[in-house]
C-alpha cells in the first residue's frame, strides 16, 4: 500500500497592515485647513456684498420675467432656454450660439427672489458662500483622490497649497463677484462632489450611484462645462487607483447616466441645436469686414486665432495682471500662422502635452493636472464647437483647478524638498498674497456696471461690445445730470466710445442707436436723426429706433419752427415723425400749429380735428379747432367747437 499523500496546509493570509498615521502637526490638521480656507475665501470676496448688479444678471435675474416670479416661474425655467425669460420673445435666445439649457441656478435666483425679493447683497452672500464651500470640497476631493492610505506631510502640504492657491487666483473674480457667475460655481461644486463620492464612496452602493447621478445632473444644469468630468474622472481613476477599463466603466455609470438624461431633457427643450455660427459679429467672433459685409475668417486665420487665444489663457493663470470681462471682436485680433504669438502658444501647449507623457505613470500627479486642464478647457476653446465669443476669463473657472495642483505640486517639489521649508512657505505665501491683493482689487471693479464698464474699456480698447457699453453708461449717467457744464462732458465722452464701436463694427445697430441718444441729449437734433436712421437701415422696422426716430423729428421740427421761424424745415421733419408715430398728440399738435402759421388752413384743419380726437378733453384742442373753421367760412361748426370748449373749461375763451 502507498503511503497517504499528507495534503498541504495552506498558509493563513497575511493581515493587511494598517499603517500608522503619522502626526502632521499643523499638516496633519483636516479642520482646521477647512476652516482657514472657508474662512480666506470669504474674506477675499467679502467687499462684493455691497455691489450692486452687474453684466448678465439682467438675463438671469432681475429682467428676467420667470425668476423675477419666484417659485411659480420655476416651471417657465424648466421648459425654455434660459435666455428666453430675458428677451420674452421666441427666437430670439437662438440668437447665441447653440442656446443655454442650464435652468438650476436661476432656480436657486428664483427662490432667493421668492424669500428675500430684489436684494443684490443677498446674491453676492451666497456666491461667497457656495464659493467657500466649493473650496472645502476641493481641498477634500484632491486628497481623497492624490492622497494615499498614508499621509505625508508633502501630500498634504500640496493638497491645501494647491486649494488655498485656486481660491486666491484673481482670474476668479469674474465668476464669484459676478452673482450669475454662480453657474461656474455650482457645476464645478457639482462635478467635484460626484468625484469625491465616486473615490470616497460613503454610503451603500445603490444610494452611493444615486446621489452621484443627482450631483451630476445638478451640475449639468447649472452649466455644460460639467460633462468634461466623463473624461476627468476616469483619468483619476486609472492614473491613482490603477482600475481596470471594466472597473471604470462601472463606477463612472452613474455620470454617463445623469448625462443622458441632462441631454434627453436639452433636446426636448431646445431641439437638437448644439451649437451654429450666427453671421452677427457679437455673436460669432471669426467674422471680418470685407468689401462692406462680414465673411467667415479662413481655415488658417481661425485657426491661428484660436491658437493664440490658448496662449492666452496660459498667460491669464500665469501672471493675471490685465484683467477684464471683455474678449470680444476685436480684443482679440484677427491673428496669422505668419504671428510669433501663435507659435509661441503652439510651442507651449506641445511643451505641457509633452511633459504629461513624460510623467506619464504611477500616481502622476502632473500628468493629471496638465490633462485635467486640457480637458475642461477643450469645451471652451472653439476647437469642439463654437461658443459665440472668443474667450472670458470665466471659461477658466474649472480648468484653473489643474493649474493650481500643477503650481503646487512645483512648490512642492522643487523649492520645499530642495531648500526647505522657510524658502516655501516664503515664495508661497508671497504669491497667495499677489493673488489675493489683486483679487481684491478687481472685486471692486464689478461694483456696478457703470464702474465695470470705464475701467474695463481702457483694457479692452478694441472690443466694439465694451467700447458700445462704456458709451451706453455714460449717456444713461448724462440723464440725471443736470447742469450743462458737466452733462456735454460726459456726452462728449460716450460719443467718442461709441464711434469707436462703430469703427470697429460698421454694423453694430445698438451702437448706432446709443449715438443718436448722445446726439439727442447734447441738443444734437439731426445727427440724432441720422444715427436713428441708420438704425433702420440696418435693421428695418426696429422699435426702438423707429420711436427714437419719431421723438427726434418731432423736437427738430419745433426747434425749426419755434426758435429758427423755419416753417418748411419745421414741416418737413414733423411729417417725418408723424409718418413713424401718428399717434403722437405732440406732433400732431405741432403739425397743425405750423400748417395754420403757414397759412395753409385746409391742410391745418385734418391735424387740429385729430388733436380732438387724441385728447377730447382739452379744451385748447376745441378753442384752435373753432378758429381754423372759421378761417375757412365754416361757423356752425365753429360754434361748435367753441361750445365743446366752454363744456370742457367755462373760463376757456377768457
Amino acid at each position: 500500500m502507498s503511503a497517504k499523500k499528507k495534503k498541504k496546509i495552506s498558509p493563513a493570509p497575511k493581515k493587511k497592515t494598517i499603517k500608522p498615521v503619522v502626526e502632521l502637526g499643523f499638516w496633519g490638521n483636516q479642520k482646521l485647513h477647512l476652516a482657514i480656507l472657508f474662512i480666506f475665501s470669504t474674506l477675499l470676496y467679502v467687499n462684493t456684498l455691497g455691489h450692486s448688479y452687474t453684466q448678465d444678471d439682467a438675463i438671469v435675474v432681475y429682467d428676467n420675467m420667470y425668476t423675477t416670479d419666484g417659485v411659480s416661474g420655476i416651471p417657465g425655467l424648466l421648459q425654455k432656454d434660459t435666455f428666453f425669460g430675458f428677451f420674452k420673445t421666441e427666437g430670439k435666445a437662438k440668437l447665441v450660439s447653440g442656446g443655454r439649457y442650464r435652468p438650476f441656478t436661476p432656480i436657486m435666483f428664483a427662490v432667493g427672489w421668492e424669500i428675500f425679493g430684489d436684494n443684490p447683497m443677498i446674491g453676492h452672500l451666497f456666491n461667497v458662500l457656495w464659493y467657500g464651500l466649493l473650496g472645502i470640497l476641493l481641498y477634500l476631493t484632491l486628497k481623497v483622490v492624490i492622497v494615499s492610505e498614508q499621509r505625508t506631510q508633502t501630500s498634504m502640504m500640496l493638497v491645501f497649497l494647491s486649494t488655498i492657491l485656486f481660491i486666491a487666483h484673481p482670474v476668479h473674480t469674474e465668476v464669484v463677484a459676478n452673482i450669475k457667475g454662480r453657474d461656474e460655481i455650482i457645476s464645478l461644486l457639482g462635478s467635484l462632489a460626484a468625484m469625491y463620492l465616486i473615490f470616497k464612496r460613503p454610503f451603500k452602493a445603490m444610494v452611493n450611484n444615486l446621489v452621484i447621478g443627482v450631483l451630476f445632473l445638478f451640475a449639468l444644469m447649472s452649466k455644460e462645462n460639467a460633462i468634461t468630468f466623463l473624461g476627468v474622472v476616469p483619468l483619476a481613476l486609472y492614473l491613482f487607483r490603477h482600475e481596470s477599463i471594466g472597473s471604470i466603466f462601472k463606477k463612472t455609470a452613474p455620470l454617463l447616466i445623469a448625462t443622458f438624461v441632462f441631454l434627453a431633457i436639452r433636446t426636448a427643450v431646445l431641439g437638437f441645436d448644439f451649437g451654429g455660427a450666427p453671421q452677427e459679429l457679437m455673436n460669432n467672433p471669426y467674422l471680418k469686414m470685407v468689401n462692406g459685409s462680414f465673411v467667415d475668417f479662413t481655415f488658417a486665420e481661425k485657426a491661428a486665432t484660436i491658437i493664440y487665444t490658448l496662449g492666452k489663457y496660459l498667460m491669464l493663470l500665469v501672471f493675471p495682471l490685465h484683467l477684464t470681462h471683455d474678449y470680444y471682436p476685436y480684443h482679440i485680433p484677427i491673428m496669422s500662422f505668419g504671428d510669433w504669438q501663435v507659435w509661441l502658444s503652439i510651442v507651449a501647449y506641445v511643451a505641457i502635452i509633452f511633459f504629461s507623457i513624460y510623467r506619464w505613470g504611477k500616481k502622476s500627479i502632473p500628468s493629471f493636472s496638465i490633462l485635467y486642464f486640457l480637458l475642461t478647457l477643450s469645451i471652451v476653446s472653439n476647437v469642439v464647437f463654437p461658443i459665440g465669443t472668443n474667450m472670458s476669463e470665466r471659461f477658466l473657472f474649472m480648468p484653473s483647478v489643474g493649474f493650481s495642483l500643477l503650481l503646487g505640486i512645483m512648490l512642492v517639489k522643487y523649492v520645499y524638498k530642495r531648500f526647505g521649508m522657510i524658502p516655501f512657505a516664503a515664495l508661497s505665501f508671497l504669491i497667495v498674497t499677489l493673488f489675493s491683493i489683486k483679487t481684491i482689487a478687481r472685486n471692486n471693479v464689478w461694483k456696478d456696471d457703470f464702474t465695470l464698464f470705464q475701467t474695463d474699456v481702457e483694457t479692452s480698447i478694441n472690443s466694439a461690445k465694451i467700447q458700445n457699453a462704456a458709451g451706453g453708461s455714460l449717456v444713461s449717467k448724462s440723464e440725471s445730470i443736470e447742469d450743462p457744464a458737466q452733462k456735454i462732458p460726459l456726452i462728449d465722452k460716450a460719443i467718442g466710445h461709441l464711434n469707436k464701436a462703430i469703427a470697429i463694427h460698421p454694423r453694430y445697430r445698438n451702437a448706432y442707436l446709443l449715438l443718436g441718444n448722445a446726439y439727442y441729449y447734447k441738443g444734437d437734433h439731426l445727427q440724432a436723426i441720422n444715427n436713428y436712421q441708420e438704425v433702420l437701415n440696418l435693421s428695418p422696422g426696429n422699435t426702438e429706433g423707429t420711436n427714437n426716430l419719431a421723438v427726434a423729428a418731432r423736437d427738430y421740427g419745433r426747434l425749426l419752427g419755434e426758435k429758427k421761424n423755419d416753417l418748411q424745415g419745421s414741416l418737413k421733419y414733423l411729417n417725418q415723425s408723424y409718418q413713424l408715430n401718428p399717434d403722437d398728440k405732440e406732433t400732431v399738435r405741432l403739425l397743425a400749429v405750423a400748417y395754420g402759421m403757414s397759412g395753409n388752413h385746409s391742410k391745418a384743419m385734418p391735424f387740429f380735428k385729430r388733436t380732438t380726437e387724441l385728447a377730447p378733453t382739452v379744451a385748447s384742442n376745441w378753442i384752435n379747432l373753432s378758429i381754423v373753421y372759421s378761417r375757412l367760412g365754416d361757423e356752425e361748426n365753429a360754434q361748435k367747437a367753441r361750445l365743446k370748449a366752454l363744456e370742457l373749461d367755462p373760463n376757456a375763451f377768457n
